[in-house]
Parts: structure tokens; sequence; C-alpha cells
């Protein structure tokens, strides 16, 4: 069950819905999305099991040109990809399996990460908030049960300051 929305603040960007329909267009959404990141940006990825969470992350490493295949960091947690140019590394945590806050994830060194890097947190919600009130919000929505369906409808939000200027938008094209 999903977390009810936020109430919308004025500094809220507003959000956008795309409909995404194959992993190539996710990790393509992904790759578009990183040319928006910059260091001290924390991306929270929500969606059902099998969603493209770690499709669109491996996306936006392809973008931001970092080191190391982006694979699912389920039982390692969390993963360091460096940057190979001069851009910003990513650090990519999946939160799936810890079940408190942002305590349980104090070991990871997430506020010291944060300033220099792009945090992208998948299963996030309830746990990383406390990180920073600038962070960019991405629910994955997909068919459940039994179908092959690759229809994702793919919505994203900029919560804070930092996305009060940044166009969205430009992603849907």
């Amino acid at each position: 069950m999903e977390a009810p929305a936020a109430p919308h603040d004025p500094a809220d960007s507003p959000a956008v819905e795309i409909t995404v329909n194959s992993p190539e267009q996710m990790r393509e959404l992904g790759r578009k999305l990183a040319k928006l990141l910059r260091a001290g940006d924390l991306v929270m990825l929500s969606g059902e099991l099998g969603a493209g969470k770690t499709t669109l992350t491996r996306g936006l490493g392809e973008g931001l040109g970092v080191r190391g295949a982006v694979t699912s960091p389920t039982f390692v947690i969390a993963r360091v990809h460096p940057s190979l140019g001069d851009g910003a590394p990513l650090v990519h945590v999946d939160a799936y399996r810890l079940s408190g806050g942002l305590d349980e994830m104090e070991d990871l060194d997430l506020d010291v990460s944060l300033p220099e890097s792009v945090v992208v947190v998948e299963w996030g919600e309830g746990k990383v908030e406390e990180l920073t009130e600038d962070r960019l919000r991405i629910v994955i929505h997909r068919a459940v049960g039994d179908t092959t369906d690759e229809v994702r409808h793919v919505t994203l939000a900029g919560l804070g300051e930092r996305w009060q200027t940044v166009d969205l938008g430009v992603l849907a094209a």
C-alpha cells in the first residue's frame, strides 16, 4: 500500500506523468532525467516489484556517465558508482529490506554522500525524507497480477525549492 500524497507546497513543481511502453523507454527516461540532475539531488523511487525502478536507475547511471553496471543493490543495500568524468557519482540504495526510518539507514552515511552525489533510493518512502526538503519523487505504476503488460505510468514530482525552476515536462517530449 502506498503512502498518501503529501499536501502540495507552493515550492513543489507540478507533477508530470509519462507513459513508458518498454524497458528501453524506461532506460531512455533515466538517461534524459540524468541531464536534469546535479550533485546534492535525492531521488526517491517507488512502485511495485518489477515496475522498473532499477531499469530507470540504470538509465540514470548511463546518463550520468558513471562506472560499473547499475544493478539492484537489494542484498548489499547500497552501491556507489563513481563518475567516469567530472560529474557527480551515483549512490544507488535499495531500502526494501529496511524496516526502520533514517536511523536504520544511518550506517550508509547518506547525509555525508548527498552533497557531492546523486542519491537514488528505491523504496525510500518514509525512510529518507529527513535527509533534505528538496527531492524528486518518482512513482512507477504497472499492471499487477499475471500479466506481460510492459506499460508503465511514471509520475515525477519535484519537492522543495530546488525543483521550482526545473521543467520536468521536458522528460515527456
